[in-house]
């Protein structure tokens, strides 16, 4: 039995013969003094030996507990256990967190009957009816029951009108049976017209899907080539196969415009899930993903672990985002566990991107993916032309961060009614706050970070751990009044020095911390599709794959920023986004033009951004990663090792250090510091595991991590393939 907690694999429990129990059956059990919800699980692990974890001990069948009961739910399928053992293993979880990503518990029991409202005949006598309440009445005139939510938001009134009437007796509640409809999708609602290299790849993914063989596709185009309308075509036949489809995004607020093309194309919107969907409509598409009633499903990452009935095909949009990885619990990258899932269940799977990953470009360099490459941009819109403002030859007034270039072309477009964009990938005021008198800098008191000032809230804050302090009016250092100064600029002093320049401007700012979830994104995005908007400033979610046809300039403020540090994957992260948001501009029938401000326009990134040759950095990169095998062509896995004190911390590190493992393309680098040395007021050290890639970690991890034993308080959290080295 597999329980949905931290323990080193299942626990023997005895199953009682009138259940007659398989495996896969979710029930409960007893643990403890209480009951605890879990699944019954393969004898046999289906891994292989260097995968397998150690095997259990054995319990006298004697001393086993029963099983309490079995529940009334669909049980998880072999495909999906095979899954959660395999995540396990591979990223050294205990298997009982990663059932955790699947048997949420609020996804218990079958989802209920919910109760709509009929108006009640006759009315009470003395029934005050208020415009509200009449609203209400009316609608229900037609004779249809509607539920508290449906009524309210149709009839423009709160809840609590309904309720009163309710509470008065003018309304009747009716049984409407369980809330498990999901409108189905269909295939050939909307036929879109492709052509040219379009309908090449439409028919390509037509056929691997029909198929119905494990396989990997690398879809790569240019911003603006019609990626999303190619895939739905597949989405399209796996639903004519009768199979169901998952949609990865890497962020949420994407959902929001790849919605409005999903409607348009199958007329119905299909399940969501992610963080911000209540948890009634999570239990209702958790249990349409597993009676097979919730066919297409879009989301975040967990959504990898939603238990499909019957899973053909899954895309991975934007493949090359780090918001891929789990960075915390469950360490693993959902990007690289979709490949798995697909491999295990034997279903194709699709990664999307304008700017591929050197992980997927590698494996189709291997032959392991295939590769489909749109070339130019649908409709016969251009590239955009991208030009580099040396900020030295063209530096902006003192205090102010936006070239008199940049501010030039700014004003030509607003003259010519178009839209244009900023870009800066830093929320806030100012990256830094220090006093004038002492110099002082405003530390997080948990972390190894700057506090960053809000100035819209008169706040600092930490972006790692969200600490928030009032702005102080003094030094807390010397105790100087007025000294403390910003250094540097956040998205707000751009908008600041923006609102300045052009008074007449309308400006929304995109962030996540300005919008607070879809429906925000969504209307944001509206604003601007309606032409609402002159200026768009914001952070990394502009980069999204949003379609905004008046969008015509961006201006990437610091185009600098993300080079520096010791990232192995720093110019690959800088060139994938700085194109990604480059990629905003001229979508349609006016030609878009980008702008760089850039100190260090020498810098290969640069140069690639500036001639559009996305292909020859990549190739340069992979060369200079290749002799020191690293990722892709080799392996990689951090530990990292966290305590209460630095000695607790440095002790630690310092005993894993003294046995690590070596030998022939075995590699250990550390104990250090990590770069963030303190995070959450836990101190950390990192040590880094580096092999040839024919060489399996995970062996090498487990033996390593059983020579030492660690101080309670110490923590060691494994990194499988780190995608970040904070």
């Amino acid at each position: 039995m597999l329980l949905p907690m931290p323990f080193p694999g299942p626990f023997d429990y005895a199953a009682p013969a009138e259940m007659a129990l398989q495996p896969g059956d979710i029930v409960t059990v007893p643990l403890g003094h209480r009951r605890q919800t879990g699944v019954v699980w393969d004898a046999t692990s289906s891994l292989p030996p260097e995968f397998a974890p150690p095997p259990q001990r054995t319990v006298d069948a004697a001393k086993l507990r029963p099983v309490a009961e079995r529940l009334e739910l669909p049980p998880l399928t072999a495909e999906l256990r095979r899954f959660v053992d395999w995540v396990a293993a591979y990223t050294l979880s205990a298997p009982g967190m990663v059932l955790a990503m699947t048997l949420r518990l609020h996804m218990r029991g079958v989802p209920t009957p919910s109760t709509g409202w009929l108006a009640a005949f006759p009315q009470p006598d003395g029934l005050r009816l208020t415009p509200a309440r009449q609203k209400v009445l009316t609608l229900l005139a037609d004779g249809t029951a509607r539920t508290t939510t449906d009524l309210a938001t149709t009839a423009g009134v709160g809840p609590g009108v309904v309720k009163g009437l309710a509470d008065a007796g003018a309304l009747t509640p009716v049984p409407l049976g369980p809330e498990r409809a999901f409108a189905a999708p269909d295939p050939f609602h909307n036929l879109p017209v492709l052509e040219g290299a379009q309908a090449e790849a439409t028919d390509a993914l037509r056929q691997t899907v029909a198929e119905g063989r494990f396989s990997v596709t690398l879809l790569e185009g240019v911003t603006g080539s019609g990626k999303t309308e190619i895939y739905l075509e597949a989405i399209a036949a796996c639903l004519e196969q009768g199979k169901q489809a998952l949609v990865l995004l890497p962020e949420i607020a994407l959902s929001a415009q790849w919605m409005e093309r999903f409607t348009r194309r199958f007329g119905t919107q299909p399940a969501i899930w992610h963080s911000e969907v209540g948890q009634r409509a999570r239990r209702l598409t958790w249990h349409g993903t597993a009676d097979g009633s919730a066919t297409v499903v879009v989301g975040a990452r967990s959504a990898l672990f939603l238990p499909f009935k019957n899973l053909g095909l899954i895309i991975v949009d934007e493949e090359h985002e780090a918001l891929f990885k789990q960075e915390e619990g469950v360490i693993y990258s959902a990007r690289d566990m979709a490949v798995v899932r697909a491999r295990l269940a034997g279903f194709p799977i699709v990664l999307v991107s304008a700017t591929p990953s050197l992980e997927s470009l590698a494996n189709v360099e291997a032959g392991r993916y295939r590769h489909l490459v749109l070339p130019s941009r649908h409709g016969g819109a251009a590239l955009p032309e991208t030009r580099i403002l040396d900020m030295r030859d063209h530096p902006p007034p003192r205090g102010l961060f936006l070239s008199p270039a940049l501010t030039e072309e700014l004003t030509a477009t607003f003259e010519r009614k178009e839209q244009a964009m900023l870009f800066l990938n830093r929320r806030g005021y100012a990256p830094l706050t220090l006093c004038r008198a002492c110099g002082h800098r405003m530390e997080c008191p948990h972390c190894t970070a700057w506090l960053v000032e809000h100035r819209n809230r008169k706040i600092l804050s930490c972006h790692f751990c969200d600490h928030t302090e009032p702005m102080p009016e003094a030094c807390p250092s010397c105790g100087a009044e007025q000294s403390l100064t910003p250094i540097g600029p956040g998205i707000e002093r751009i908008t600041e020095e923006a609102r300045h320049l052009f008074p007449d401007a309308r400006i929304l700012v995109m962030a996540s911390d300005t919008l607070g979830g879809p429906a925000a994104t969504a209307e944001a995005v509206g604003k601007i599709s309606r032409r609402e908007v002159d200026l768009v400033i914001g952070t990394q979610i502009v980069a999204k794959g949003w379609h905004f046809p008046h969008l015509t300039l961006v201006g990437i403020v610091d185009a600098d920023l993300g080079l520096g540090g010791g990232d192995l994957r720093a110019g690959e992260r800088t060139i994938q986004l700085l194109h990604q948001v480059a990629g905003r501009a001229g979508r349609a029938s006016t030609p878009g033009r980008v702008l760089l401000q850039s100190y260090t326009p020498e810098h290969p990134v640069m140069q690639a951004l500036l001639s559009g040759d996305f292909d020859a950095f990549m190739t340069q990169e992979a060369e200079q990663r290749r002799p020191g095998f690293w990722p892709p062509y080799g392996r990689l896995a951090a530990l990292i090792v966290s305590a209460d004190t630095a000695v607790a911390a440095d002790d630690a590190a310092a005993a894993l250090g003294r046995v690590a493992p070596y030998g022939d393309g075995i590699q250990v680098l550390g104990p250090a510091p990590a770069p963030m040395a303190i995070l959450r007021g836990r101190h950390r050290r990192r040590l880094l595991l580096r092999t040839r890639k024919s060489i399996a970690v995970q062996p090498i991890l487990r033996r390593w991590l059983g020579l030492v034993k660690l101080e309670r308080q110490v923590r060691v959290d494994v990194d499988i393939d780190p995608v970040s080295f904070l």
